[in-house]
């Protein structure tokens, strides 16, 4: 079977799962309203198909992905059959230009030096060689992993203006049904607003001395750390918590709807939020394909443990990407996001347009730079944030378990 014909019947399974999750979702609802809670029978069978059913997607979704990293592989194949070039970091292309060779080698005032760098040199790459000595274990030999941001789980796009024009979709109402032969047909409603988003610029330089240049290995870690980490962080927040007014982007948090439980089960945890909340997007038609919450809530997640002492999550030593309930977990240091959490379609109901990948300006015209013999350096870049479907996401606070006793 080839890979085509596989991603075509796992597309086909993840459809039926979805059909059946949504049915068994809705059974559940109207199980819970009427008798007050739920049966066990009931709860076992609705969290079976939802393994289910993220784990059928995730292969789909890894399917998806390898077919692209093969298509992608082909076309960089070289036609004189030379050995392809690999992706090489933002500080590995500075720090090689000729344009910087020469700058280095003949510093002068009023000079200005810019090398663009492609967006796939600040996020496909680890950290700069040097920076971060490799993890070295009996038979494997690897570098750490960078934390996934919030630009990880959602859909990439591109643009080529100043602003971007679309289309939200702001409600659904479903009023299919049955009808008898000659008679009129229900309408369904669906609700549209039309969106104009400025594409908004993400930037911060700091100043260093001459003699830096003479030290490529230094600004190429320099490159690849602090300015990368610092555009990654601020664009981060952006995304999450951005109001939309001035210059800022309208983040996923302020759009989002409101955790609201079908039902609450016993002894409620954050593990249990999480689902609730994916059980909340499925009702809503758009199944959650991740999580994002703070470093420290995810800390108290992966520490419960059951009656007889034993982590919950599974074993402490496994170096495994961080995932709950099948889908993939963000983890943020943003401190507005302490004690709440994010869970939705970031596939389907969002999409970031990038403008202007990041670039790096060096100059020696700033100010007094050159009569200090100091150079100014500079990261920015240009984006835009399209959240198409509001109803895809559910932002809430975590749930602080009853101690013993009755207290909080």
């Amino acid at each position: 079977m080839t890979p085509e014909e596989l991603l075509k019947q796992v597309t086909a399974s993840v459809e039926k799962a979805s059909s059946d999750f949504s049915k068994k979702a809705e059974d559940a609802l109207k199980e819970a309203k009427n008798a007050g809670t739920l049966s066990a029978e009931t709860k076992a069978a609705v969290d079976k198909l939802a393994t289910e059913f993220n784990s059928l997607n995730q292969a789909k979704e890894k399917l998806q992905a390898q077919l692209g990293e093969v298509e992608q592989a082909f076309a960089a194949i070289p036609k004189q059959g030379s050995e392809a070039e690999r992706v090489k970091s933002a500080g590995q292309l500075l720090v090689e230009a000729e344009s910087l060779k020469q700058f280095a080698g003949s510093v002068q005032g009023n000079r200005r030096l810019s090398v663009p760098v492609p967006r796939a040199a600040l996020i496909s790459s680890g950290v700069a060689d040097g920076v971060v000595e490799p993890l070295r274990l009996p038979g494997i030999d690897s570098k750490p992993k960078q934390r996934l941001f919030i630009r990880d789980l959602i859909a990439p796009g591109r643009t080529g203006s100043p602003a971007i024009f679309w289309v939200q979709m702001t409600g659904f109402t479903n009023n299919a049904a049955v009808v008898a032969e000659n008679t009129t047909k229900p309408y369904s409603d669906i609700e549209f607003a039309t969106k104009m988003t400025a594409v908004s610029t993400i930037a911060h330089m700091f100043k260093a001395s001459k003699q830096i240049l003479d030290d490529f290995a230094q600004l190429q870690s320099t490159v690849d750390t602090e300015l990368q980490f610092g555009l990654k962080y601020v664009e981060e927040q952006e995304i999450l918590f951005g109001d939309g007014t001035g210059v800022h982007l309208h983040g996923i948090v302020p759009q989002a709807t409101a955790y609201a439980p079908a039902f609450a089960p016993d002894s409620q945890n954050g593990i249990d939020d999480l689902r609730l909340a994916m059980l909340q997007a499925q009702l809503a038609r758009i199944p959650a394909t991740g999580h994002v919450l703070h470093y420290t809530d995810w800390a108290k997640i992966e520490l419960l443990k059951d009656t007889l002492g034993r982590y919950i999550l599974g074993n402490p030593s496994s170096l495994a990407t961080p995932t709950l309930w099948g889908l993939p977990v963000v983890t943020t240091e943003t401190p507005a996001f302490l004690g709440k959490f994010l869970s939705g379609s970031f596939q389907y109901g969002a999409q970031i347009f990038d403008r202007e990948d990041a670039n790096v300006v060096i100059s020696t015209e700033n100010a007094d730079d050159f009569e200090k013999n100091m150079i100014s350096i500079r990261c920015e870049e240009r984006l835009a944030l399209a959240v198409k479907r509001p109803e895809a996401f559910i932002y809430g606070t975590f749930t602080v378990p009853a101690a013993p006793g009755g207290g909080e």
